[in-house]
């Protein structure tokens, strides 16, 4: 299979690299790191063991063509790059597979092509790219794979059935939509918290940041689930997702706020993605992570105290972030 991975960072590597390993054609669409993946291909470090892939390289959507499937793994700040980026790649038969965090990420694809070559995928997995090239697997790697707005096809197993073969475990969800909110579970509070963090509790709990000269540390896993008072509202931000899900017809068990506890303890004191970001003084994905999922929760009639505190002090992070940022 032709296959176009669209977002080379830590994400997109770690599949595209293991699809290229099992035997798939694989091209990259590369910025800055073309000339060193070109050139030393792409390296896994993981605990199922390291391995280097040698993806074919391109610079532009142009020199690869169409694509009998394109994954895309940008960040969500980058969808406005869609209509430049996937055109060249998509033909009328072409599946396209958004592996992004958030919501919205189908619609904005669907307004672009059918709606039947549209896909989501939900990854659940521990990555960081360390250096250009390089990229570390910690933990996990499952897909639970599913298409926009309708049931599972042949070609929905297919394509799972072909991750299976490159080692990566994956699921077909009948609702990608359930699939969605339940990642969310996890995603708005670790990802949210851990950059909230470091503005302090208080500052959480009521929405605000004191404009310091120097804010406190950012979170990591093992600090939000070390500390009570973090660790419950860890909890409460969870429940506020699983009860918006309710109200909008998707039913998420109540035991999975320990589900999601329980596995994530053993992560250690892993940074996720916005926190990466923020330390680096990159966009953060507030619109797809956060901002979307509260305004739902207002349309479904939802009460959501300490989500509407989360988006305040990220959105006031995000303003000091942009503000420092070199032009």
């Amino acid at each position: 299979m032709k296959i176009a991975v669209v977002g080379c960072g830590a994400l997109g590597s770690y599949y595209g690299g293991k699809l290229c390993r099992a035997g798939q054609e694989v091209h990259f669409l590369l910025r800055s790191d073309y000339e060193i993946v070109r050139r030393n291909g792409v390296s896994i470090r993981s605990p199922e063991g390291d391995f280097n892939a040698r993806p074919k390289c391109a610079r532009t959507p142009d020199e690869i063509g169409h694509a009998e499937l394109v994954i895309i793994a940008l960040k969500t700040t980058a969808n406005d790059q869609f209509p430049h980026l996937l055109p060249p790649l998509v033909g009328p038969q072409t599946a396209v597979l958004t592996l992004q965090n958030g919501l919205g990420n189908e619609e904005q694809l669907a307004k672009m092509f059918r709606s039947e070559q549209i896909l989501g995928g939900l990854c659940f997995v521990c990555l960081n790219r360390i250096e250009p090239g390089i990229i570390h697997h910690i933990g996990q790697g499952k897909i639970a794979l599913g298409e926009f707005q309708r049931w599972p096809e042949p070609r929905t197993h297919d394509i799972a059935s072909m991750l299976r073969h490159a080692g990566i475990p994956c699921g077909v969800t009948d609702d990608l939509a359930r699939a969605h909110w339940e990642k969310l579970v996890w995603n708005i509070p670790f990802n949210g918290l851990g950059v909230a963090g470091c503005a302090g509790l208080d500052g959480v709990i009521r929405g605000e940041v004191a404009l310091k000269a120097q804010l406190g540390p950012c979170l990591t896993t093992d600090k939000l689930l070390g500390d009570s008072s973090w660790e419950g509202i860890v909890r409460e931000l969870m429940l506020e997702v699983i009860l918006t899900a309710h109200a909008k017809g998707m039913k998420i068990s109540d035991q999975f706020i320990e589900k999601q506890i329980k596995n994530t303890r053993p992560m250690g004191a892993y940074k996720a993605s916005t926190l990466i970001d923020f330390e680096r003084g990159q966009p953060l994905e507030l619109e797809s992570l956060f901002l979307e999922p509260l305004r739902q929760a207002h349309e479904a009639g939802v009460n959501t105290p300490r989500l509407q505190a989360l988006c305040g002090v990220l959105q006031e992070l995000a303003r000091r972030n942009e503000r420092i940022r070199p032009s």
